[in-house]
């Protein structure tokens, strides 16, 4: 708490919270949403795919102006166009102006990117790994409470427009704080070693910028669609194939975003230890695969319900911050840069994952095989990963 940049720290992660909700909130609302624009689920799935495209559309651009202009003005852009979202989602009347907002909401979360994790890890130069995970606690405590909200309205036949009100109403308050108070320290700066009174080494890079690159851009779609299938059809997955009822199958992405919660506080236990981010990739990913498989098998409410938990533990409690992190570390100079490559390659998977699944849509089961396909890939990549860092770091590695 000693830190001077706490305060703005804080506001990142608020912003955060309500993008967790953003993630999730069309999923949540599909019936409601599908009645309003004269469609079906598919087309729903259509719209949520557009998220995928505004995030393509500038991530690559905005991590590289972040390092040139810092990271407070993509921070307040971000959440702006978030606002856009939310309202124009609850004005739109037809798929077409809400596909421009999923668009507008895909570019938000950019936005977003950009400047916060680049600015955490300049915050937090000592805990960078720590500072990224918590992001991913605001996510999903956002993603837990989301689903709840959803079912109180539906359950007092409230208007479902009322859970965006909510999000633009929070991202706007938040922003009353960051544009007058909000600081942020220069770019590239080491605040935390420099109030201690210490110089650290600026390292030169050391991976490869084609062989360990690609790693990273792999497990980058790869860990975006691992937690992303599940987030968006579980409870689909749930209600259909495991026969749940409406409530009891919401609830699995309240488990699923129970899991990730404590996975961020476990990983923050053990990172306080000096067990590294790498260490945690490849064990995570093999979770995900074993819980995805045991779903895929036995599909009933139980099995669901917890490896629902599992999943959101070893998929979505931050392993793909961490995977950041340690790209971070291969690659040291412009964090921001790295940050959009690492992210564009989560935003390919965000756009083109819901056109696979929405062609499966008639059989949920294959949703979820696919699911224990992508993460069986991801413990490969992973396992890589930690032999090229074993490699590269050496020593350093294992202190």
């Amino acid at each position: 708490m000693k830190n001077k940049y706490m305060p703005t720290a804080i506001s990142l992660y608020l912003n955060y919270f309500i993008h967790g909700m953003g993630v999730i909130i069309l999923a949540q609302n599909m019936t409601s949403l599908a009645q309003k624009w004269g469609t079906n689920v598919g087309g729903v799935s259509m719209v949520i795919s557009s998220l995928g495209i505004g995030r393509l559309i500038v991530l690559l651009i905005s991590g590289y102006l972040s390092d040139k202009l810092g990271r407070k003005p993509f921070v307040i852009l971000g959440a702006v166009t978030y606002i856009l979202f939310f309202v124009g989602i609850v004005a739109s009347s037809s798929v077409v102006i809400a596909y421009i907002c999923g668009i507008i909401a895909g570019m938000a979360n950019s936005f977003l990117d950009s400047g916060t994790y680049a600015g955490l890890m300049e915050m937090f130069p000592t805990k960078k790994g720590t500072s990224n995970v918590t992001l991913k606690a605001f996510i999903s405590a956002g993603q837990f409470l989301l689903p709840l909200m959803v079912s109180f309205l539906v359950a007092n036949h409230l208007w479902f427009g009322w859970s965006f009100v909510f999000c633009a109403v929070f991202l706007a308050l938040n922003l009353c704080f960051m544009i007058p108070a909000g600081k942020f320290p220069p770019v590239g700066t080491d605040v935390e070693v420099e109030e201690n009174g210490e110089e650290e080494e600026v390292t030169e890079q050391k991976g490869n910028l084609w062989f360990d690159g690609t790693l990273f851009i792999l497990y980058g779609y790869i860990s975006q669609t691992t937690f992303y299938l599940v987030s968006q059809w579980v409870s689909e997955y749930g209600s259909q194939v495991a026969h749940m009822g409406s409530t009891a199958a919401h609830s699995l992405v309240s488990y699923y975003s129970l899991g990730s919660i404590i996975c961020v506080l476990f990983t923050a236990v053990l990172s306080a230890k000096a067990v590294k981010e790498v260490q945690f990739l490849s064990v995570y990913t093999l979770i995900s695969f074993v819980a995805l498989l045991l779903m895929y098998l036995f599909p009933t409410g139980v099995i669901c319900s917890i490896m629902s938990f599992v999943v959101g533990f070893s998929a979505a409690g931050g392993v793909m911050q961490l995977g950041l992190t340690v790209m971070a570390d291969f690659f040291p100079k412009g964090k921001g840069t790295v940050t959009g490559i690492f992210y564009t390659a989560g935003s390919i998977a965000s756009f083109t994952v819901p056109i696979f699944t929405g062609m499966m849509a008639s059989n949920l089961s294959n949703v979820i095989l696919f699911d224990v396909i992508v993460a069986l890939l991801g413990f490969v990549v992973t396992t890589l990963i930690t032999i090229r860092y074993y490699k590269l770091f050496g020593k350093k590695a294992k202190a």
